[in-house]
């Protein structure tokens, strides 16, 4: 019989202390691993195959608050920028794709972020080797009022294919605008900012009443944006197709008729981003070096932004929880500690009677010590399933209030140096009461 198994029996022999103190060690690297997964999948969202363009162009302004609006639809946007400028992005011979995005509004329902795209949108991977799938419907958005739905508005709202709504202009307090988008397609789960997310056609958003600016606020607007040396061209097309609308609208309001004009002139439209995928990398850098020289937007990599995100909203919880949840485990090898020392004076007999037997100090020394790493080892594995058995019930609720894909059973590589680390602690905390046995005086415990 050797020293584990001789220390297993001592420990099925103390079973009710020996459960205990295992389950303190459980509950701590529960604990550890249920953070350990849960912000390893929080990592993956923020990093950089959690996006699969190269570049957002916007309006100048903050990196982090574009990342924010556009990506994460949490901030309000920055500005607007004309529908010219998304044109000739498209146009430039270095962009494999440009999407527009337009932003203000949101859902009458449950207050959802409305995005006013093409369907371009979900034919681009949103990342690297995942692409957008339908759970429902099929059909991507052919009339001006369709609209395609994430995984989590559907459940929210309890909307499907056919549903009809309205939304809200600039927010849940705003004007509820009377126009209707009919949703033609739920999309599959992503785990990103897009399950929250309704999108609508492109040229339905900038139709609606109440949309369009001002003429004379647009063409202010317009020609500041293209005053540069190089615009001249722009500048004289804005002029003529803007007089053009003005003569025509003075026209209408001789006669006294009101007309709400469903299709939009292009000089009049605005959008909020544009997400551009690029042929080749090192045009993502030239083309955002040359927008950080001009006065008219940014193009941004979002990488940096994000892992500022990051590290702002999630490294310093991660860092406290990963802090206290080690503060566990400590406590639990104290617990150990404990349990194993007081239990000494118990059986000092029982270490005195295996002396006399023919046992070495050496051999009673390594049977304490490793009663001490089989309760931290027991308490590892213990914990280590409970861990991912509470993120999988868990995952469903976390799920349902942000949208976050959780995989239970995905497994991070740290989890790998818990167990080194608990030998470690058992060690330390089995070294005492170890020490205690190897020391037993044969003679005095077998008189007493």
């Amino acid at each position: 019989m050797n020293l584990f198994q001789i220390a297993m029996k001592s420990i099925r022999q103390r079973s009710l202390p020996s459960l205990l103190t295992a389950l303190s060690v459980a509950l701590g690297v529960m604990l550890m691993v249920a953070v350990l997964v849960t912000s390893g999948i929080v990592d993956r969202l923020f990093r950089q195959n959690s996006i699969g363009y190269h570049l957002i162009v916007g309006p100048k302004g903050s990196d982090m608050q574009l990342v924010l609006s556009t990506i994460y639809r949490v901030s309000p946007p920055i500005e607007n920028l004309p529908y010219y400028f998304y044109q000739e992005l498209k146009n430039d011979r270095r962009v494999q794709d440009a999407v527009p995005l337009a932003f203000g509004d949101v859902t009458k329902e449950g207050a959802f972020p409305i995005v006013g795209t093409i369907n371009r949108y979900f034919e681009v991977p949103y990342a690297p080797d995942r692409s957008f799938t339908v759970q429902e419907g099929g059909e991507r958005m052919g009339g001006k009022w369709d609209a395609v739905i994430g995984s989590h508005v559907a459940k929210t709202n309890n909307w499907n294919v056919g549903t009809q709504f309205t939304m809200v202009h600039g927010g849940a307090e705003g004007h509820v605008h009377d126009e209707k988008f009919t949703i033609v397609a739920v999309l599959s789960p992503t785990g990103t900012a897009n399950d929250k997310s309704v999108f609508v056609n492109l040229d339905g958003f900038l139709a609606i009443d109440g949309h369009d600016k001002p003429i004379e606020e647009s063409e202010k607007q317009l020609l500041e944006f293209y005053e540069g040396d190089d615009d001249t061209d722009m500048r004289n097309l804005i002029k003529a197709e803007l007089a053009e609308i003005k003569q025509q609208r003075a026209a209408e309001a001789a006669i006294g008729k009101h007309v709400h004009h469903a299709d939009t002139p292009d000089v009049l439209k605005e959008v909020t981003a544009v997400l551009l995928v690029m042929r080749k990398d090192i045009y993502a850098m030239n083309l955002s070096a040359e927008m950080k020289k001009g006065k008219k937007a940014m193009a941004i990599n979002p990488i940096r932004p994000m892992q500022k995100i990051k590290d702002l909203l999630v490294g310093n919880i991660r860092k406290a929880l990963l802090f206290l949840t080690a503060l566990i485990i400590a406590v639990s090898g104290v617990s150990i500690f404990v349990s194993i020392y007081n239990s000494m004076s118990d059986r000092k007999r029982e270490i005195a009677v295996m002396r006399a037997l023919g046992a070495q100090r050496t051999s009673v020394f390594g049977i304490i010590l490793a009663e001490s790493v089989l309760l931290c080892l027991i308490g590892g594995i213990l914990g280590l399933v409970l861990g991912h058995g509470l993120v999988l019930v868990a995952a469903p609720f976390i799920q349902a209030e942000t949208g976050l894909l959780i995989n239970p059973f995905a497994f991070e590589a740290i989890e790998l140096v818990l167990f080194p680390v608990l030998l470690v602690l058992a060690s330390l905390v089995g070294f005492v009461p170890a020490m205690t046995a190897y020391r037993t005086d044969v003679a005095d415990a077998l008189a007493n």
